[in-house]
């Protein structure tokens, strides 16, 4: 865990020193010298005392830099195609094991050829276009603006009905998920 130096990099991009922190926090110059250069481990009551002096939540300073927010610029994005329409998926973001993805579907063309289902729950959004989506029994017609959730593990798929290409900006969540494409929706 590197604590010392991500109290360093907010004190410095706040424009605080280290004996403002000191004086704030009661604790010695020497003492915060070794925190910030992770020569020591501070108790939680400590770095709680930071925190609330540099004005930051202390869960922020005990995360690994890999946990902390993850940016995905526009043109940096993961794509891929799948089922037998190679249809487009892009990958948005992910945090843990919910993904945010964007799906643009031909006309005429279905998820895949047959329902199918996996592990796991999604919620649609239709930014364009025209789907029918079915699930079990049920089935409905969306259009730009509406939405549609389910669970996964009930046989599913979607379909652009329209003449021009949909696109869906989907939520799925999914604990066990291998990360496969084809159990995207």
């Amino acid at each position: 865990m590197d604590i010392g130096s991500t109290i360093r990099a907010i004190r410095k991009r706040k424009n605080i020193t280290i004996a403002q922190l000191c004086e704030g926090t009661g604790l010695s110059k020497g003492f915060m010298s070794h925190v910030e250069n992770n020569k020591t481990s501070p108790s939680i009551a400590t770095l709680d005392s930071i925190a609330k002096f540099l004005n930051v939540p202390l869960a922020y300073l005990l995360l690994e830099k890999e946990d902390r927010m993850n940016i995905v610029r526009r043109d940096e994005r993961a794509h891929s195609f799948f089922g037998k329409n190679k249809i487009r998926v892009e990958h948005l973001g992910q945090e843990g094991s919910l993904k945010l993805l964007l799906l643009e579907l031909p006309p005429g063309s279905p998820t895949e050829p047959e329902p199918h289902s996996h592990s796991g729950e999604e919620i649609h959004y239709v930014l364009k276009g025209t789907v029918r989506a079915e699930q079990g029994e049920d089935s409905a017609v969306l259009h730009e603006g509406d939405t549609f959730s389910w669970k996964s593990c009930v046989p599913h798929f979607v379909t652009n009905i329209g003449e021009e290409p949909a696109l869906l900006l989907i939520a799925s969540y999914d604990e066990k998920r291998v990360d496969k494409d084809s159990d995207l929706l």
